[in-house]
């Protein structure tokens, strides 16, 4: 039975989860038929990906065969090949994006998206662990603001499940708790536990909410520490599970957003300008066979219960492993019992916030790693769809990737494939050395500027449909600044991205080596760290720039590589700069204004107030909080 620290809870209302088994596959309760249209987009973005790969292989394959193909040679055509499907992949999905945005987006009715029952109950769930109380708690009040404005749709009651470990933050976060129920609206509840143990994480906290609470909720809206949703796009979600007996779990596309930093500007742009696109593409080939991102989502209680109940992993040393990254796993369970799963992009009013130096980003991703690379363990599971199957391969590969960029390149620098005018024997006393045919510096070049534009096109698909947008315009002036913003983020993001190539492929050496680590809270304040920290933590880096450094003055690695080799060497100075602090006084390019932080939304304008309030309070004596 589990003990909680603190417990501020409705009635018990226990709901029964049901243990699931990878071996077995349940009868689902309904199966869903894509039509020809819906087969065509899937083939419009898996096609085109597929056809310029393969014959990308088929050119370097007919370049290397004047010699024979030797292992080494083998082993460049494979690893083109992984890198550069997953690259097409992302610029088809792009243009299926730019398609449905020229036909036109399909509008549910109006009476489609009606709810189906004013009594429909819904939980907001904020699971939490040692995390910044203040910030917590004034983004759940804003929430409660806004969807108190809200005359019509489902009852809301709000649940903070508290994983906090430190005495103090758990004494602040039950002070919280009370001023927060005290200033909530009229018709919204407010409830606050903290367990003593936090077993098996957010896995166990959610598990806990549900088997001791679900039954009396049709639905719960999961949430991050750090997430933060307009009342509309909450009641847009909840109509349209309401109006759809089949939806399992509805994803909404969170926005980042509070950004301070150079790093965190950077991404927040991204997501704001290009990212849109890519969800949109996404949602048109996932259909009912959608994905979970853990939070800012809407899941049917008992469907939840019933079919998603993640069991243990067998580990290396034979003792159960817990699965990490669980919403991938959870979003297959789900479709394989027979709910949709639907990604809707298009639910504005969505937010989340983003690690804000380089260096905090790179912990969160060896967090993220172990759970992803779990997923190729689960790719034989009975009864997963297809898209789900691909879904936890694309999950692990987003890390893979960057140890076979790393592995491509450091071939090339090491056989000098790109040496002009060189040619390598094969002999038999080295039956390694490959048989390079001749080749120019310009194909280094080349091949360079069509991985290199590959990565842009979604970018610049982006920009150019914001561009159009006389909104955008007038935000930032003219279209030149704003292009002209782009065009710094574009730089920004070529300069740093060999050092997070270098940091993923640590990841996963790290999680496939069984490295110990810790699960700690992400990491979202602006604040950076020392030069000692940061200079050792980018030691790795700064060894292989050093390397290829060396290699292309010998002449034993073609001068493009050098772009890399000096990201490499100055990752330490990046780093750093990456944690600087935009303000005002810097021009407008390097500010990296993103539409929404030139026209902050009212849901975090009424968060930052809540906030700044919460903080106030926090800060008195709590006899004083008392009193008032």
């Amino acid at each position: 039975m589990t003990r909680y620290a603190a417990s501020h809870m409705p009635p018990s209302a226990p709901l029964d989860l049901r243990p699931q088994d990878f071996g077995v596959s349940p009868t689902p309760r309904a199966s869903y038929r894509a039509s020809v249209r819906d087969w065509l987009w899937r083939l419009g973005a898996f096609a085109p990906a597929c056809l310029l790969t393969l014959s990308l292989i088929v050119g370097l394959t007919d370049w290397f065969a004047s010699g024979g193909v030797t292992l080494m040679e083998t082993s460049v055509i494979v690893l083109v090949g992984i890198t550069f499907i997953w690259v097409s992949l992302s610029v088809s999905t792009v243009t299926l994006g730019l398609i449905r945005r020229a036909l036109g987006a399909p509008v549910r009715r109006r009476d489609a998206l009606r709810i189906v029952d004013n009594a429909m109950q819904v939980a907001l769930l904020v699971p939490i662990y040692n995390e910044t109380t203040a910030e917590v708690f004034g983004n759940a009040h804003a929430m409660l603001k806004d969807l108190s404005r809200r005359r019509d749709g489902p009852r809301y009651s709000l649940f903070i499940l508290s994983d906090t470990n430190d005495p103090a933050i758990g004494d602040q976060e039950e002070r919280a708790y009370f001023a927060l129920r005290a200033a909530c609206p009229d018709g919204v509840h407010v409830h606050y536990r903290r367990r003593a143990e936090n077993t098996d994480k957010k896995v166990g906290n959610l598990s806990d909410w549900i088997g001791n609470w679900g039954a009396a909720y049709d639905a719960m809206l999961v949430l991050d520490a750090d997430s933060l949703m307009s009342g509309a796009a909450i009641g847009h979600l909840a109509r349209e599970m309401a109006s759809d007996p089949d939806a399992g779990l509805l994803q909404s596309y969170p926005v980042l957003i509070g950004a301070e930093t150079l790093f965190g500007r950077m991404q927040q742009f991204s997501s704001t300008v290009y990212g849109w696109l890519l969800a949109e593409g996404v949602a048109i080939w996932s259909l009912n066979e959608g994905n979970y991102w853990g939070h800012n989502a809407i899941i049917r209680t008992r469907a939840f219960a019933d079919s998603a109940q993640l069991p243990y992993l067998r580990g290396r040393d034979g003792r159960e492993d817990l699965i990490f990254s669980h919403d991938f796993v959870e979003a297959g369970l789900l479709r394989r019992a027979g709910w949709a799963v639907r990604f809707l992009p298009q639910v504005g009013g969505s937010y989340e916030e983003t690690p804000q130096t380089l260096i905090d980003y790179a912990l969160r991703d060896r967090r993220w790693c172990r759970g992803n690379l779990q997923h190729l363990r689960l790719l034989g599971a009975r009864g997963f769809h297809p898209l789900t199957r691909f879904h936890l391969l694309q999950g692990a590969m987003a890390f893979l990737l960057s140890p076979a960029w790393l592995a491509l390149i450091l071939i090339w620098s090491m056989l000098g494939i790109m040496k002009p005018q060189s040619t390598v024997y094969f002999t038999a006393a080295n039956p390694l050395t490959p048989m390079w045919p001749q080749v120019s510096e310009v194909s280094g070049w080349v091949y360079l500027a069509v991985i290199y534009g590959m990565l842009l096109l979604p970018k610049l698909a982006g920009i150019a449909m914001l561009s159009l947008r006389p909104r955008i315009r007038h935000s930032y002036g003219n279209v030149g600044r704003f292009i002209a913003t782009a065009a710094f983020e574009i730089i920004c993001s070529v300069i740093f991205a060999p050092i997070m190539m270098v940091q993923q492929s640590i990841a996963v050496w790290r999680a496939l080596t069984g490295r110990p680590w810790s699960w700690t809270p992400q990491a979202r304040s602006s604040q950076g760290y020392s030069w000692t920290h940061t200079i050792w933590f980018h030691k790795v880096e700064l060894v292989l720039g050093l390397v290829l450094m060396a290699a292309i003055w010998a002449g034993y690695a073609s001068p493009w590589l050098g772009l890399i080799a000096v990201s490499l060497v100055l990752a330490a100075p990046l780093s750093k700069l990456s944690a600087l602090c935009v303000n005002r006084r810097l021009p407008s390019v390097f500010r990296l204004d993103a539409p929404n932080s030139l026209r902050e939304p009212r849901i975090f304008r009424s968060a930052q107030d809540e906030r700044a309030r919460m903080r106030d309070l926090l800060a008195q004596q709590p006899e004083t909080m008392a009193a008032e």
